[in-house]
């Protein structure tokens, strides 16, 4: 067992590995590229040392025709590595680009402290270094050796310097890593720093110019901004001080290696021929280190945007598929639920037990901070750190398809958020939209005469339709997109904050018409006039259960003197003045 779990790849490097015919192509047509780069040497080495003395012109012909075809060989096969690698990376991106996105989104929903828009600039990273010079360098490395053996069989004193000279590159790439890596990462972090704070304080760009705090945010914007630009500059200057020494190797390796030559062409050891090929093929011994100092840092990119991204892919699986063979009635349990999150020390909520049947609307009510959000998305699954049970007939929450799901469930969050699309589209949750159904759902909330008042009616696009939009009518879209195709299990998180009378009486009728056709709604509310729809009240304190009954025993125990803490939650429910 441990030998297979030595040898199991990662969800990337298996994805990769698939593709190990592709790379084996590619190196094979490196082969050929490589091999064929000794022509021009072989070609040199005719000229000088054999055309030039015999003056044969037909052989010189002849030589160059083959040389010429030799040639086109050559650049039909580079031509064609680098177009199998560039499909090989449109293959590699359809087929991680959904699990990337889905991955991406369970990050979020996680509230992941990685940044899941990251993730997409790694793939195209990755892609992008598989199809550039970077990944041709370690295809060519392994033949510099061939080169430098046919340097040494030219001269062993060429083959010495060339090897000298390789060694001086080899060291120089390790140097400029260790010298520019550190630098270029703080200043990399640095911008994205700055990114995220200019970012976060333009979407409050309304609040920011009502109360004139524009100064001093641009103040603290600017602090960040001269580090990142002192980070970068120092990144840049140690950058510039290794490619100046490498230049400086590159024109002393090819001087000495011509002036070397000539000296053993004077001495009578080396023609003139051999000289000048061993010039050309210490260049093409050298050109793969070349490549690799100088896409070292392109290459070290890659390897972070990997190691980032499969680790996102690892921490966040494909999920089970647990398919649904009937319709859900909405009965739902709650078994010793415990919710928790990272910054803080103590649980949100604690071991909460209870069970609602299907086709009642339960309000859950207490005062600010005692869990009733976190309980809404506990029951409808996208709470992410949970410990204990949340059955939905019967069926562990987590274990079924989000997918097919979905249809079944209607959330309405407190912070509503309609996206780029038109009116139509967002009700109908960006799916087929279905006309009955969008119409029906924005009837049951009483806005479809608004909604026709719209400049295009339900084509308007939320991006117009959302600049004169009010707090209360955004929320009522909301809920129209909650009830939309009459789901099983309705979540309304204070769903009446924004609204008025006529909203809030509206909302109340689409309540009753929802239990009347056996659907269940949890609603979270502020407000003790909406109670009055309720079938059964939750009441919750300091994350625990205080009270929990039909919606007449709970108000029967809070009119009781014994009871006085559940008074006040109940309370909490009304806080408009007596």
């Amino acid at each position: 067992m441990k030998t297979l779990s030595f040898f199991q790849r990662s969800e990337l490097t298996a994805i990769l590995w698939a593709f190990r015919r592709e790379f084996l192509v590619v190196g094979i047509f490196s082969l050929v590229v490589n091999l064929l780069m000794l022509t021009p040497t072989i070609y040199m080495l005719q000229v000088y040392d054999r055309f030039m003395i015999s003056g044969s012109e037909l052989t010189l012909v002849v030589v160059s025709a083959i040389t010429l075809f030799l040639f086109s060989v050559m650049a039909f096969a580079e031509w064609s590595r680098s177009r199998l690698l560039v499909r090989l990376g449109v293959r590699m991106d359809e087929q991680l680009n959904s699990r990337v996105f889905n991955a991406c989104f369970e990050s979020h929903l996680n509230q992941s402290r990685d940044n899941p828009v990251q993730a997409f600039a790694n793939l195209t990273n990755i892609r992008q270094f598989l199809t550039g010079n970077g990944i041709f360098a370690f295809f060519d490395a392994p033949w510099s050796p061939i080169y430098l053996l046919v340097i040494f069989v030219l001269h062993p004193l060429l083959g010495v310097l060339s090897l000298i000279f390789a060694a001086i590159l080899t060291g120089l790439a390790i140097v400029s890593h260790r010298q520019t890596a550190a630098p270029a990462q703080k200043a990399a972090d640095a911008a994205v720093e700055v990114g995220k704070y200019l970012q976060s304080k333009l979407r409050n760009a309304e609040v920011i110019e009502a109360l004139g705090m524009l100064g001093h945010l641009r103040h603290r914007w600017l602090g960040r901004h001269q580090r990142h630009l002192a980070l970068n500059s120092t990144s840049l200057e140690v950058q510039r001080r290794v490619q100046a020494l490498t230049k400086f190797v590159r024109y002393s390796q090819q001087s000495l290696m011509l002036g070397a030559g000539a000296l053993l062409v004077i001495n009578g050891e080396l023609t003139v021929g051999g000289m000048i090929a061993a010039n050309v093929l210490m260049s093409r011994c050298l050109q793969p280190i070349d490549t690799i100092v100088g896409s070292w840092t392109s290459w070290q990119s890659a390897r972070q945007a990997f190691e980032s991204l499969e680790s996102l892919l690892r921490d966040h699986p494909q999920r089970a598929v647990g398919l649904l063979h009937e319709d859900l009635r909405g009965a739902v349990t709650i078994e010793n639920l415990v919710a928790t999150a990272s910054n803080r020390s103590q649980p949100i909520l604690a071991g909460l037990s209870a069970e609602f049947p299907a086709g009642e609307v339960i309000a859950i009510v207490g005062p600010s901070g005692s869990g009733k959000s976190t309980l809404a998305r506990c029951l409808v699954g996208i709470w992410p750190e949970v410990q204990g049970r949340v059955l939905l007939d019967g069926q562990p929450i987590e274990s079924l398809d989000r997918g097919e799901l979905g249809p079944f469930i209607g959330y309405l969050p407190q912070d509503i958020e309609l996206f780029e699309g038109s009116v139509a589209e967002n009700i109908a949750r960006f799916g087929e939209i279905e006309p009955t159904k969008v119409i029906e759902a924005a009837q049951r909330t009483g806005i479809h005469d608004m909604i026709l008042r719209f400049p295009r009616g339900y084509d308007t696009p939320m991006g117009e339709a959302g600049s004169f939009l009010s707090g209360g009518q955004r929320q009522r879209i909301g809920l129209a997109r909650a009830l939309y195709g009459n789901p099983s299990l309705i979540v309304l998180d204070e769903p009446n904050a924004n609204l008025d009378d006529v909203g809030e009486a509206a909302l109340i009728e689409a309540i009753r018409d929802l239990t009347a056709h056996g659907k269940t709604v949890f609603l979270i509310t502020q407000r003790a006039n909406i109670l009055g729809v309720a079938d059964r009240i939750l009441v919750l304190g300091n994350g625990e259960i205080r009270l929990y009954g039909t919606r007449q025993q709970v108000m029967a125990s809070v009119q009781k003197p014994t009871q006085p803490r559940a008074a006040e939650n109940i309370g909490a429910a009304n806080p408009q003045p007596a």
